[in-house]
C-alpha cells in the first residue's frame, strides 16, 4: 500500500507514512491539502510544474522529491489539531448528554417524591422507625392522589394498630368499602388487616355482604360451612346423636347456648347428644389459615313419650273410715295435686307422700311432670269421707 499523500510505499501494519508522517486512512477525511498533494504528485509523474510553479522532475526523470522537515512538522501539527478538535467535540457531546441525564433524573426524582408510590414508600419507612406522625401524613397524602389503590389503606391500618386503635382501622375500611363496593383489592386489604389483627371471625360476614363479583375474586377466603347429620324439621321421640362434618383439614367449633361460635368455643371431637326438649346448635368450620365459615344454626326438638295420667288410689267413692290418698310417681317424674277443683300445675302442691283424705266431699286432682317440665294428663278422684 502506498501513501496517498507522497506515494511512499507503506509496510503492512503501519499506521503512519515513514516518509511524510501522515496518518494512513482507510476512509480519509476531506482536506484541501489532500487535493493539493494529489495534484502535486500527478505533476511529478507527468513532469509538470507543481501547484507552486516549480518543476519537480527533469525531463524523463521519475525521482521523487522528499518532503521537507518543516512540511512534515506542519502536517503533524495539523493532524494533532484535527484530533484535538474531535476530542473536544466528543467531550462537549458527553457533557451535554450528562447534563440532560442529570436534568431528567432530577425531574424523575421530584416526580417520584411527589407521586403515590413515593408517598407510600416514605410512609413505610417512617412506620419502620415508629414515626407514626410522618407515616400517617404520607399515607393520607397518597390517598389524596389515589383513593382506589390499597397500599395507603394498608399503611394507615398498620399505623392505627401500632397505636392500639384497631377500631379506627376497621372503621376506615368500612367507610372506604361503602364508597367503593366493587373494589376487590380494597376488600383484600381489609381481609389482610383482619388476619393481622386476629379478627378472622369478621371475614365471613364481610364477604357474605359483598357483591358476588367481589366474593368470587376472593374465593380463597370463603370457607365451606359444616354439615349436620340430623334434620331439624322434625320432632324426635328419643335422644339423638348429632354428627358434624367439614372439609378435610378443617376444624369445627360449636355452641349449645344459642350464641354464635368462635374459635374459642367448644371444639367438635365426637357426636353431640341431643337431649329431651329444645336444643339449638351453632357450628362453624375453620380452615388451616384460621379463617372461619359463616355459622350454621339448627334447632332440634326431642319429646320423649310421657306417662299417662298418674295412678291415684283409693278410687272414687264414699268412705266411712280414714283413708290415705297415694299417687304413684314413676322415676324421673314429680307429682302435683289440688283439692280446690282447679287443674294442678307445677305451682300447685307438690306430692311428697301419702295424703290424709279430708272429711266431707273432696275433688282430688293430680298430674305428673317430667324433668323437662312436660305435664301428663289429669287424674281426678271424687271422695266422700263420712265422719262420725
Amino acid at each position: 500500500m502506498r501513501c496517498r499523500y507522497c506515494g511512499y510505499r507503506i509496510p503492512e501494519g503501519k499506521l503512519y507514512c515513514e516518509n511524510c508522517g501522515r496518518e494512513v486512512r482507510i476512509v480519509p477525511d476531506y482536506n484541501p491539502l489532500d487535493d493539493m498533494l494529489t495534484a502535486e504528485i500527478k505533476g511529478e509523474i507527468n513532469g509538470e510544474a507543481d501547484g507552486y510553479g516549480r518543476r519537480q522532475y527533469a525531463s524523463g526523470n521519475r525521482k521523487r522529491r522528499p518532503m521537507s522537515d518543516s512540511e512534515r512538522r506542519r502536517r503533524k501539527r495539523e493532524l494533532a489539531r484535527k484530533k484535538a478538535r474531535r476530542r473536544e467535540r466528543r467531550r462537549n457531546f458527553l457533557l451535554l448528554a450528562l447534563s440532560l441525564l442529570l436534568i431528567i433524573a432530577g425531574v424523575g426524582v421530584f416526580a417520584y417524591m411527589t407521586s403515590y408510590i413515593g408517598a407510600i414508600n416514605k410512609g413505610n419507612k417512617a412506620l419502620s422507625r415508629n414515626d407514626y406522625t410522618t407515616a400517617k401524613e404520607s399515607f393520607n397524602k397518597a390517598l389524596s392522589k389515589d383513593n382506589k389503590r390499597p397500599e395507603a389503606y394498608t399503611g394507615l391500618s398498620k399505623v392505627y394498630q401500632a397505636q392500639d386503635n384497631t377500631d379506627k382501622a376497621e372503621q376506615m375500611f368500612e367507610q372506604a368499602l361503602k364508597k367503593q363496593p366493587q373494589n376487590v383489592e380494597l376488600y383484600r386489604a381489609c381481609i389482610e388487616f383482619y388476619m393481622r389483627a386476629d379478627l378472622k371471625d369478621n371475614i365471613p360476614t364481610l364477604l357474605d355482604e359483598a357483591d358476588s363479583s367481589v366474593s368470587g375474586e376472593l374465593s380463597e377466603y370463603i370457607v365451606k360451612k359444616p354439615t349436620f347429620s340430623l334434620n331439624d324439621s322434625e320432632t324426635y321421640d328419643d335422644v339423638q346423636q348429632l354428627t358434624l362434618t367439614a372439609e378435610s383439614g378443617y376444624k369445627i367449633y360449636y355452641t349449645k347456648n344459642k350464641k354464635k361460635p368462635t374459635t374459642r368455643s367448644h371444639k367438635y371431637k365426637e357426636p353431640i347428644q341431643i337431649e329431651e326438649g329444645d336444643t339449638t346448635i351453632y357450628a362453624i368450620a375453620v380452615n388451616k389459615q384460621g379463617v372461619p365459615s359463616l355459622p350454621v344454626k339448627k334447632s332440634y326438638t326431642v319429646e320423649l313419650p310421657i306417662e299417662d295420667a298418674p295412678a291415684v288410689s283409693p278410687s272414687t267413692g264414699q268412705y266411712n273410715s280414714a283413708q290415705e290418698i297415694v299417687i304413684k310417681v314413676p322415676d324421673g317424674y314429680e307429682a302435683y295435686y289440688t283439692t280446690d277443683k282447679s287443674d294442678p300445675t307445677t305451682d300447685s302442691t307438690k306430692y311428697t307422700g301419702p295424703i290424709e283424705m279430708p272429711a266431707g266431699e273432696t275433688l282430688f286432682k293430680a298430674v305428673l311432670v317430667n324433668a323437662k317440665g312436660r305435664v301428663s294428663g289429669v287424674t281426678t278422684r271424687n271422695y266422700v269421707l263420712n265422719s262420725d
